[in-house]
């Protein structure tokens, strides 16, 4: 069993009120027989500031249970001994309640019953007759009493305790996947984003390189698109940074579509068709179909060669169906190793509960179908 901080302020009270109620026993002369001598008066003093020692030396030292533990038994035995008053017998319930802490349920109610058990043997032993005596079944009944308590206590403690250390430990896991998700969604937004404008003005300036000479004309308008992607970087940079900040407003889809015809060279021709009303969509699921298109648009440019690009969406009732077809080379889906783009689309279409076909083959086109429901994540 791990070990568990013990109340701190438990033992140190039962020692104070102890050293206060033995002293007054002796000084008012109490008892029935001669004062106590001044040694045994001394010893007892010393015993409970050696109790008091201990308590420090046990939060210096946590680990070393067995010696502390053994070291209390001696001390309090010492105590009890030394004390005219018989108070300091309370003190027994100190040891299953911080053995309670350091070893267990198991070796605090064993130290119990050896607690219950020495005072009644030397009850047995030495005043025959005692279970008559009201004052010594009285004491054993209240240490009874005391024990039953203290361990009580120490459970109730122990179980605050681990409660507390398991709630940390899944605060910690919950950290940590909320910072990978939070990676990841970095990861998209930067790759969707800063990657899509990136690749648009690679593009842009290599036809810029290439028509240079042949056609001064387009590589000026290459450049011009080029700085234009340069400007639409920036904007979905500073973006990103109010999102981050809480401050982000977010375009309609269907503007944030229509910037997707000419956020590229002149080839291919992008076409965008909105049909329905966004209303009842969150922030996150239109998000996923823009970043879609996105992507299919950056691919159809990038890597299909096509001359030809049609986003299509539809916003029903029920579900958003989004459809983005080129009439490029095509790639083989199930032969192909997907990349950042296709990985992160899918994982934020997969978030809003949505669903992703892509149907492709050589020579033939791509057309990429994006299906979210409607009102899944919450979100508004």
């Amino acid at each position: 069993m791990a070990a568990y901080g013990p109340v701190r302020w438990v033992a140190p009270l039962l020692y104070g009120a102890v050293l206060v109620g033995g002293l007054y026993y002796a000084a008012a002369g109490l008892g029935d027989g001669p004062e106590p001598a001044a040694w045994r008066v001394s010893g007892f003093v010393a015993a409970i500031g050696a109790l008091f020692a201990l308590e420090a030396v046990g939060r210096r030292r946590p680990g070393a249970r067995v010696p502390l533990l053994l070291a209390r038994c001696g001390l309090i035995g010492a105590v009890v001994f030394l004390d005219t008053s018989g108070l300091s017998q309370v003190l027994f319930v100190l040891l299953p309640f911080t053995a309670y802490f350091a070893f267990g349920r198991t070796t605090a109610l064993a130290l119990g019953a050896l607690c219950l058990a020495g005072p009644l043997t030397a009850y047995l032993l030495t005043a025959p007759g005692w279970y008559r005596d009201l004052e010594r079944v009285s004491d054993l009944l209240m240490l009874s009493v005391g024990l039953v308590l203290a361990i009580s206590m120490a459970a109730v403690a122990v179980g605050e305790q681990r409660a507390r250390l398991e709630v940390e430990k899944y605060a910690a896991r919950v950290a940590a996947l909320s910072a990978a998700a939070e990676r990841n969604r970095l990861a998209r937004d930067i790759h969707d984003s800063l990657g899509h404008h990136l690749t648009a003005m690679s593009v842009q300036l290599e036809m810029a390189s290439d028509f240079r000479a042949l056609d001064p004309d387009a590589a000026q308008r290459a450049l011009t698109e080029a700085r234009r992607s340069v400007r639409l970087a920036l904007g979905d940079v500073r973006q990103s940074v109010r999102a981050l900040r809480g401050e982000a407003a977010h375009p309609t889809l269907a503007a944030a579509l229509a910037g997707l015809t000419h956020s590229g060279a002149a080839s291919p021709r992008v076409t965008v068709e909105v049909n329905g009303d966004e209303d009842g969509y969150s922030t996150a699921e239109l998000t996923a179909l823009y970043r879609a298109a996105q992507e299919g648009v950056t691919n159809a440019r990038r890597h299909a060669r096509a001359t030809r690009v049609t986003v299509a969406v539809r916003l029903a009732e029920d579900a958003a169906q989004l459809e983005v077809t080129d009439d490029g080379r095509g790639f083989a889906p199930d032969a192909t190793v997907t990349g950042f783009g296709l990985l992160g689309m899918r994982e934020r279409v997969h978030l809003v509960a949505g669903s992703v076909e892509i149907d492709s083959g050589p020579d033939s086109g791509t057309r990429l179908t994006v299906t979210v429901p409607r009102g899944k994540t919450g979100e508004r």
